[in-house]
């Protein structure tokens, strides 16, 4: 039996298919971030960029996100060492830093819906960054989303 193109290749050798088969549809990338300028502390929000579909966990212009949200991170396989605000059950991370896929992740079960049902997605308990009206209360807003905290 032959290992999944997961465990035989580094994430630059993957092609575009198996690239973007990592994704686990959890969401937690999509969702704005704060950062503390003076400490560098990164907090989790409820709260998804204007494009993210609550409901479905996915962007409704992935193709386009860049062009309509100038500021949205496109993962690489470079990038994605960079970016300490990767989610900390992102396939991409854990492959990146070495570490095995979670039971739960689509690629292991086989159900796209696994991520869901496990938990681990933020489906259908976040609003929308153009939701508001006026200025946001981000306080009200912070969350640590499971697989998120600092135990490791």
């Amino acid at each position: 039996m032959s290992l999944p193109f997961w465990k035989m290749k580094t994430l630059s050798e993957m092609t575009r298919d198996e690239w973007e088969s990592l994704c686990d549809g959890c969401g937690k990338c999509c969702l704005i971030k704060l950062e503390d300028e003076d400490t560098g502390l990164r907090l989790e929000t409820d709260v998804s960029c204007k494009l993210f579909n609550p409901t479905t966990c996915r962007c409704k212009q992935y193709e386009l996100r860049k062009t309509v949200v100038p500021d949205c991170v496109v993962l690489t396989p470079t990038s994605v060492h960079e970016l300490p605000w990767i989610p900390k059950t992102c396939a991409y991370r854990l492959l990146a830093e070495g570490k095995e896929l979670y039971d739960w992740h689509p690629l292991v079960t086989g159900d796209p819906a696994s991520t869901h049902k496990a938990g681990m997605s933020v489906i259908n308990q976040v609003r929308s960054e153009e939701s508001f009206s006026g200025e946001v209360d981000w306080e009200q807003h912070i969350v640590e989303w499971p697989g998120e905290g600092d135990e490791d």
